[in-house]
């Protein structure tokens, strides 16, 4: 991997998998809680911002596991430890090195995930009540004076559960001392309650967490025996009949990531809209010439859009401005033309990456793009292929779409739409009417690194090279 993931000595943190990544999911652990590791052998299932990556150990030793699947946590935080010899010999120095402890010996507190931050008691009307407790029987563990184990009673012996195991359990009145945690150490995570799982006997309603002796809580309790709401209030039950049945969906990393950088854009970059339409007879020409030339079939020859890509990165070439980014007050003028392809994935949109576009020929631009695309679709894009764009093509054309807006995608100073290729009518150099097959081209510029002239320059660039396309092949 490029980035290490390794802090103290067996300590396996979460690695930083792309430039843009901080923090990740862990999807599922290859190894279990104890077994032994080699180095290089793969250890767990990372979702990032970009894609799903499998990690590899740095270490080889015995495994034990500091956070379950399910749990996102920021690059940098401990996931898991390796003891050895081969950890040992990681260490560097610094202190003595603490002897391993007995077998059946408790884990020394620093290798125990700590608990989040305790949330503020809430009113004592509002928290779970505990179900009556049972008398006692002989032989059986002494308890707690509030009826819970005594285990759960004392400070260090707090129910282990993860953040998100909590707040669904807050919500849903859940207590975690009746749940059995399946994660490392018997910590409970999201998968240990059930969607349907229902609160323990004698926890209480939604309406209990109002004061006990407050108004509203004396007028609406008549109402909430008979499952309605107080007068004049709109429960739950009504606002939820009001819009139909809702259902929360919760995003994935990849969507969270694209929903992120589009806040970004829109809030940060000074952008503006220009388009014009292109004649593009000659390239259905062309287009034509090379599907019967092409030895496997048509399906192999480039697209009208593999050709707008390759228009775009000779047009990038010449106009290194709209290749450029800008960070800090100044603008990065980039060597490189990779031209970014728009992809539609599933619940979210995806950008691999097309490198030295400009110094490809149009055929290899056709299979690359082809391949990129393949592997977005099948979930196995890689985040190198989705990173180092400096300028970027989406094309909606296919559904039938004239024309759109898209949003830039930061750091990179312009984006290009491509509409749908139709006929539309055009006058001749003769003055008569005939059909013309055209599409419209949008770019989206950053106004802090392209001005306005310089942006039509580019445009007007891309749209010379598709009336002659004969320069793209060469």
């Amino acid at each position: 991997m490029s980035s290490p993931a390794q802090g103290t000595a067996g300590e396996i943190v979460m690695p930083r998998l792309s430039d843009t990544m901080e923090e990740g999911t862990i999807l599922r652990w290859l190894k279990a809680d104890g077994d032994a590791v080699e180095r290089g052998e793969e250890l767990v299932e990372i979702e990032t911002d970009k894609a799903t990556m499998v990690y590899e150990s740095d270490v080889a030793g015995t495994l034990t596991l500091l956070a379950g699947e399910g749990e996102t946590l920021p690059v940098g935080q401990p996931i898991a430890r390796v003891s050895g010899e081969d950890a040992a010999r990681s260490e560097t120095g610094d202190g003595p090195r603490e002897p391993p402890a007995p077998p059946g010996a408790p884990e020394p507190a620093s290798s125990v995930p700590l608990p989040p931050p305790a949330a503020p008691p809430e009113p004592a009307s509002s928290m779970p009540l505990p179900p009556p407790a049972a008398a006692p029987t002989a032989g059986a563990p002494a308890s707690a004076p509030n009826g819970a184990p005594a285990s759960a009673a004392a400070p260090q012996g707090r129910v282990k559960a993860s953040p998100l195991a909590r707040r669904i359990a807050r919500l849903r009145g859940i207590d975690l001392a009746t749940v059995s945690g399946t994660g490392p150490g018997g910590r409970i995570v999201k998968a240990d309650l059930a969607a349907g799982q229902e609160p323990p006997a004698g926890a209480p309603t939604p309406a209990a967490s109002v004061p006990a002796g407050a108004p509203a809580a004396r007028d609406a309790a008549p109402h909430a025996e008979q499952g309605a709401p107080a007068p004049g209030a709109a429960g739950p039950e009504a606002v939820a009949t009001a819009k139909g049945e809702t259902t929360e969906v919760e995003l994935n990393r990849l969507q969270q990531a694209v929903a992120r950088r589009m806040a970004e854009a829109k809030a940060t970059i000074p952008e503006f809209t220009i388009a014009l339409d292109v004649d593009m007879e000659e390239c259905v020409a062309l287009r034509t010439e090379l599907k019967r030339l092409a030895a496997d079939g048509s399906e192999s020859a480039p697209t009208y859009n593999d050709m707008v890509v390759k228009a775009c990165a000779l047009a990038l070439r010449e106009h290194p401005k709209a290749n450029a980014s800008y960070r800090d007050g100044k603008l990065l003028l980039h060597s490189r033309v990779n031209v970014g392809v728009a992809v539609a994935a599933e619940g979210a949109l995806v950008v691999p990456t097309v490198f030295d576009a400009d110094k490809k020929a149009l055929g290899e631009i056709a299979r690359e793009t082809r391949a990129l695309a393949g592997r977005v679709r099948e979930g196995a894009i890689t985040p190198p292929e989705l990173g180092g764009g400096t300028f970027t093509v989406s094309n909606l054309g296919m559904f039938g779409i004239r024309s759109f807006t898209p949003i830039i995608n930061p750091p990179q100073a312009a984006i290009l739409s491509v509409g749908a290729l139709e006929r539309r009518a055009a006058v001749g150099e003769d003055g008569g009417i005939k059909p013309v097959r055209m599409l419209t081209l949008t770019l989206v510029c950053d106004h802090r690194i392209v001005f306005g002239a310089e942006a039509a320059q580019f445009l007007a660039r891309v749209r010379d090279l598709l009336r002659a396309p004969a320069a793209l092949t060469l």
